[in-house]
């Protein structure tokens, strides 16, 4: 499925969606591979298939076959992270912030892409995963290692923009056509 057919499966009151989306592929903030990955690793994180099928579709060959793999490692072990830290944030008792994790993530030292562009799609996971704790913290190492505000908000868009459509098609896949019909 292309972009363009998920596009068209949108529902007439998701109008601005189908817009945001056209927008955010056509975005110059971000380097290719960057946009790119940012999109993949959404469409992960969002958990819908045929979602991830058009953006990966529309995308994979923007990227390196290293870049795909590790924007697919960065949803992988975000999705365990995010689950975690987040425990870990809200929860207010001190002695779990002082715990080590002991979650295995040799992954992200060797990601096999700059750690910028890692850690950017590991901020996007976490964007739609919503965790605080690793939002922060990948937030601020996209910024140390030179990103703008502008294109960590790209980044973010993107996820906003690919999560919505997820759910909302998830939701429209969820509608009897009984329950459709009276929509």
């Amino acid at each position: 499925m292309s972009l363009d057919v998920l596009k068209d499966r949108l529902p007439d009151y998701a109008r601005d969606l189908r817009l945001n989306l056209s927008s955010l592929a056509a975005e110059q903030l971000l380097s290719p591979q960057q946009k790119a990955g940012s999109f993949v690793a959404a469409a992960l994180a969002a958990n819908h298939a045929p979602t991830t099928q058009a953006v990966v579709g529309a995308f994979a060959a923007e990227m390196s076959p290293e870049a795909l793999n590790a924007a697919k490692i960065a949803a992988s072990l975000m999705a365990m992270n995010n689950i975690y830290y987040r425990f870990v944030h809200l929860v207010h008792a001190a002695d779990y912030k002082t715990l080590p994790a002991k979650l295995r993530m040799t992954a992200m030292a060797k990601p096999g892409v700059d750690k910028v562009d890692f850690e950017l799609w590991s901020l996007v996971v976490s964007a739609v995963n919503g965790c605080g704790m690793c939002l922060e913290a990948h937030e601020k190492v996209c910024r140390e290692a030179g990103l703008s505000a502008e294109q960590v908000q790209a980044a973010v868009r993107i996820a906003a923009v690919v999560h919505a459509v997820a759910r909302t098609l998830a939701a429209e896949e969820a509608l009897t056509p009984e329950l459709a019909a009276a929509a």
